[in-house]
């Protein structure tokens, strides 16, 4: 549709102060993320959580604000539709030049959808495909990347230590000669069997990627027809020794597990994302773009573009969202489309016994692990609002277990007066889907434990439950639920937890012992007879509910017997308290160039 005329002088004014607040967002985050190298310099870990953290709230913080002037300025809630029209008409030109269009299409789009009414939500008003392209789109004096060229194999090394350089952190290093010989081997040691070509070079990526306690260099190493993936994480060796390249990652699952989705975000500083974003897939085909501007802080961003590929999916597909496999829990409610690798989860109106929580608890629970550090264990959640899906791709089974389980949120109707019905929701949680652990775990059985594959999957699989459970004490995460349904296991084998209902902070958890028994009476009793407060936690108690199979009592004890004792527990509070960061590194061991520098 064509928009009317324009007559609107207030069209003009009101499009250029929804620029100036996608201008000031992207200001502050940039700022954000250029500040993450003096705290990475200064070994500032606490300072760089709490950064890392709070810049998850900008981008709301500026669309309310935004939202809030165009209503005192304009009174833009009472603006006819026309006006809209040539709002985003204007909004379309002043994107002509600009770094972020992509940006500032999502942020109109988040401002908007604020103003109008849902009813309004339609495609003449929001930006539903992209009205700009990010294609090759460059700042002029701040290229994406640079290239490096050895020319030979010989003149690796000090290529390396010009790759370095290029970054000028301001703090010594252990041993820089001594590293980058040991990056250079491991390289070399990867391009063995390759024809080394003309256009052997180098690609990094021009910022560093910082997170938690590292930084990263990302890029990719070309020669002839051949592209590797490269990553160096640089860290700070312990005992205030200087920094250290601590390991090399040179494929593709490397750099999935980097940027997993289990993963806190990044702060680089990017004066054009897009470009940052194109690199990268270029690295990592399999990854969805919202999937890596989600990893990079732009969250936001990735959901938008997560929504138009569900849209574009449900256009080009035919089977039936359905009630997910597996156990259903008692406060979410999951379902998934079986041709989309995703599971959609909503709050149920009412928990039933024993569950004593609230829905504004458990909205709470998921804001908590958004704003943390998810330490590769806990799967990032894309939260939305008023999400409509066509009635006819819900299975019968599912919509009346909306209707009866959601129906206080859940809304049938006919939006756009065009006939066409759909399923209305008012608050979503999507993530990635994982098998359940449960379900793994019961193939494993099923296809005979005598068999030297599936024992060593199981064998592996309760070695990562235990695992993941640690990684997430050590970010300071009690599970609160740990049973085996509540984990999921990815293609790459990894166990990452997704149940966030009960989660709580390990530093506020009291852990106890059982209480030996006073009497007969309580020695035989088969109920809790000892007093229990709301923040207690009996770990000897897990074990009849996790190792009731032989086999994986034998692995769980074998490797994992520590977490049902509260010593365990306890020892890593104090830690906690000592405010001392544990390393949870984002690759395997085998990848390291200095196995025991970092403490």
């Amino acid at each position: 549709m064509f928009p009317q005329r324009l007559d609107a002088p207030q069209a003009y004014d009101i499009a250029l102060a929804m620029m100036e607040g996608v201008h000031r967002h992207y200001q502050l985050f940039r700022a954000a993320s250029q500040s993450a190298k003096a705290r990475f310099e200064q070994a500032d870990w606490l300072g760089q959580q709490r950064a890392q953290s709070e810049r998850i709230a900008f981008y709301d913080q500026r669309v309310n604000e935004c939202v809030a002037r165009l209503n005192q300025e304009f009174r833009a809630d009472s603006l006819p539709m026309n006006v809209w029209q040539q709002v985003k008409l204007h909004y379309i030109g002043l994107m002509v030049g600009h770094l972020q269009p992509e940006l500032a299409e999502t942020f109109f789009n988040s401002v908007t959808t604020k103003i109008l009414h849902r009813t309004h939500f339609h495609n003449d008003f929001i930006f539903v495909r992209p009205a700009v392209s990010t294609e090759y789109l460059e700042a002029p004096d701040a290229p994406a990347f640079r290239a490096f060229y050895p020319g030979n194999l010989d003149a690796l090394v000090p290529t390396l230590h010009s790759v370095i350089g290029h970054f000028q952190l301001q703090a010594k290093f252990d041993n820089l000669g001594r590293d980058v010989v040991l990056l250079a081997a491991r390289i070399r040691q990867r391009l063995q069997g390759l024809t080394l070509r003309a256009n052997l070079q180098i690609q990094v990526l021009s910022s560093l990627f910082f997170r938690n306690k590292g930084a990263y260099v990302v890029g990719r190493i070309i020669t002839g027809y051949t592209e590797i993936a490269l990553a160096i994480p640089i860290l700070h060796a312990s005992h205030g020794r200087g920094l250290v390249l601590h390991a090399v990652l040179l494929d593709e699952e490397d750099l999935h597990g980097l940027f997993s989705f289990a993963r806190a975000y990044f702060m680089v500083d990017m004066a054009v994302p897009s470009a940052y974003v194109e690199f990268l897939h270029s690295l990592m085909p399999r990854k969805p773009r919202g999937e890596i501007y989600s990893a990079l802080g732009l969250a936001k961003q990735g959901k938008s573009m997560f929504y138009r590929d569900l849209l574009h999916h449900l256009r080009h597909s035919s089977d039936q969202f359905r009630i997910a496999p597996g156990i259903q829990g008692l406060v979410m409610l999951v379902f998934d489309l079986p041709s989309f690798p995703y599971v959609f989860k909503l709050i149920k109106d009412r928990f039933p016994a024993p569950k004593e929580t609230t829905r504004q608890d458990v909205q709470a629970k998921y804001r908590l692990v958004k704003q943390h550090d998810r330490v590769g264990r806990m799967a990032d959640t894309m939260e939305y609002s008023l999400v409509a899906l066509p009635l006819e791709r819900f299975s019968p089974e599912l919509l009346q277990a909306l209707q009866t389980q959601a129906g206080a949120h859940v809304e049938i109707s006919d939006r756009d007066g065009d006939g066409k019905m759909e399923v209305i929701i008012d608050h979503l949680y999507i993530e990635r889907r994982l098998l359940p652990l449960n379900m793994f775990l019961k193939e494993c059985m099923d296809a005979g434990l005598d068999q030297p594959k599936p024992r060593a999957a199981l064998e592996r699989a309760v070695l990562e439950y235990g695992n993941a459970i640690k990684d997430l004490v050590a970010a300071n995460i009690f599970p609160g639920d740990m049973l085996w349904k509540n984990f999921g296991v990815t293609r790459g084998g990894k166990v990452v937890f997704y149940d966030y209902d009960e989660i709580e902070y390990l530093s506020e958890c009291n852990f106890r012992a059982v209480p030996e028994p006073r009497n007969e009476e309580e020695a035989m009793s088969g109920e809790i007879w000892w007093r229990v407060g709301p923040k207690d936690v009996f770990p000897e108690t897990l074990a009849p509910f996790l190792l009731a199979h032989p086999v994986v009592r034998d692995v769980f004890m074998r490797y994992h017997a520590d977490l049902l004792t509260p010593e365990f527990w306890k020892a890593h509070q104090a830690r906690i308290a000592q405010g001392h960061v544990h390393d949870v590194f984002p690759y395997d061991r085998s990848r390291r160039l200095l196995p025991d520098v970092v403490h």
